[in-house]
């Protein structure tokens, strides 16, 4: 990988390759919201700052527990106006919980069907295979 500029800016192949994601995601980041869009340099390629790299951190953290870009993208526009955003993420946060919590139960209820089948099933077959 390439040393980081003297100014601290990455280009959209470092980002990315610190920040474990393609440029792609990087351009569809932006264009959701989610990551402003850099400067550019005098050859016209982006140049991020350097704390584009938490920011996509933490882009990748909220949509591995469930957020979407749409609601990281009015969440993050909050924050960036300089306001505080709180409220809006517990509720987006305990819609996720709930979410969760269902998916739970029709798992647990899916695999308790399974195990019964599966215990029948394994009757039937010894039954029949001893006549």
């Amino acid at each position: 990988m390439k040393a980081v500029s003297g100014n601290g800016a990455l280009s959209s192949g470092e980002l990315a390759g610190l920040a474990g994601v393609s440029r792609d995601t990087l351009r569809h980041y932006e264009r959701k919201g989610v990551l402003p869009r850099p400067r550019r340099g005098q050859n016209a390629y982006r140049r991020y700052p350097p704390e584009a790299l938490q920011r996509v951190q933490l882009v990748r953290r909220a949509l591995s527990v469930g957020f979407t870009l749409d609601e990281l993208a009015r969440v993050l526009k909050v924050r960036d106006a300089g306001g505080a955003p709180c409220e809006e993420v517990r509720k987006l946060a305990a819609q996720k919980l709930l979410n969760v919590q269902d998916q739970l139960r029709e798992l647990t209820a899916l695999r308790d069907d399974l195990q019964k089948n599966t215990e029948r099933l394994g009757c039937a077959i010894s039954s029949s295979s001893r006549g």
